[in-house]
């Protein structure tokens, strides 16, 4: 017979030498570096529907992706906002 989750319940696991703090909830699980507040997130009804996979593998496939400093981001993003505006004054108006 198994106890049902009514409160938390918090363990401490050790993953590549680090210690972390496992709390299961009825809402789901939070893994978080021992000694920190933020961690690891996951609802149960995430992981039941697949839409935890789906992130999973969304966050891989950007973590491919090309490294942009917050920096260099937002230059590329003033720079382009700044060249469409420029062509946009180019452009000859039409005469009706």
């Amino acid at each position: 017979m198994t106890t049902k989750l009514d409160g938390q319940l918090r363990r401490e696991l050790n993953i590549l030498g680090k210690p972390y703090t496992l709390t299961l909830s009825p809402t789901g699980l939070n893994l978080v570096p021992k000694g920190r507040r933020k961690g690891y997130e996951l609802a149960w009804a995430d992981l039941v529907s697949g839409e935890a996979a789906l992130a999973t593998a969304l966050n891989a496939s950007l973590a491919r992706g090309p490294k942009l400093e917050p920096a260099q981001a937002k230059s590329r993003n003033a720079k382009s906002a700044a060249s469409g505006a420029q062509r946009s004054r180019q452009m000859p108006q039409k005469s009706r």
